[in-house]
């Protein structure tokens, strides 16, 4: 089995490579099923540096299973009428990021996007709030959903708008908007021809990783219950770091 997957991975998959990336995924799996964000904002920064086969298109797949199992497991507490307008928004930023990735530098859009997303989480730190309301709401999706499909991490527009709800809430809110918005984006990157079956076999080898992640991120979670805020903002901005630093190194 293991060598029949390796023959649709681009190049030769070592062991500690696959390791690496599990190991990866596993934490980001925990994270998300903790604050119901963290995958792709734990996981982009990192793969972009060391594992950049995964980007953007296996973890997008992987984002999008584990978004699923983050709503289904508290489908009582959606948000339906945020996962609406915030699903909408994104399919449109995801449209329009498919047209800014012919026209402009991916790496040019990363820096603007990362930029913002830390001057976001510092006026969220210095007292500022943003109102959730339909503009918010809607704006936060275009964003998330030119950021998903640039860098595949997505989450942190939502996460600093959504930072002062019930993480019950949130989790299973941003669950629903992400596994709708992540599969989109997985649509538009194969029909502009950047993903293709080498990254959904790669996605595939990880799938046990990001099982295992999620399975304990619900007695972790109990245990770190009240600090949803500062998870969500730190992951923010170790996400838009982490993209500021693969771009500075690329």
């Amino acid at each position: 089995m293991w060598a029949l997957l390796q023959s649709w991975l681009p190049g030769s998959l070592g062991t500690w490579s696959y390791l690496g990336m599990g190991l990866v995924i596993a934490i980001a799996s925990c994270l998300q099923g903790i604050g119901g964000i963290g995958f792709a904002m734990f996981t982009a920064p990192i793969a972009g540096l060391f594992f950049p086969e995964l980007v953007p298109g296996p973890l997008l797949v992987l984002g999008c299973l584990l978004s699923t199992l983050s709503a289904w497991r508290e489908f009582a507490s959606v948000d339906w009428k945020a996962v609406g307008i915030g699903t909408a928004g994104r399919i449109a930023g995801t449209l329009l990021a498919a047209l800014l990735m012919v026209l402009l530098s991916p790496n040019a859009l990363s820096v603007a996007f990362a930029l913002m997303i830390l001057a976001a989480v510092a006026m969220s730190l210095g007292g500022w709030k943003i109102v959730q309301d339909a503009t918010s709401l809607g704006a936060a999706g275009v964003m998330s959903g030119i950021m998903g499909t640039v860098t595949s991490a997505g989450a942190a527009p939502f996460a600093i708008l959504m930072q002062n709800q019930a993480p019950a809430r949130v989790r299973a809110t941003m669950g629903c908007i992400f596994s709708f918005g992540a599969a989109f984006s997985v649509l538009i990157l194969v029909g502009i021809g950047r993903f293709d079956l080498h990254g959904l076999a790669l996605a595939g080898l990880l799938l046990p990783w990001m099982l295992l992640g999620f399975a304990i991120s619900s007695p972790i979670g109990r245990r770190l219950a009240g600090k949803a805020r500062p998870l969500l903002l730190g992951l923010s901005a170790f996400s838009a770091v982490g993209i500021l630093i693969k771009v500075v190194l690329t």
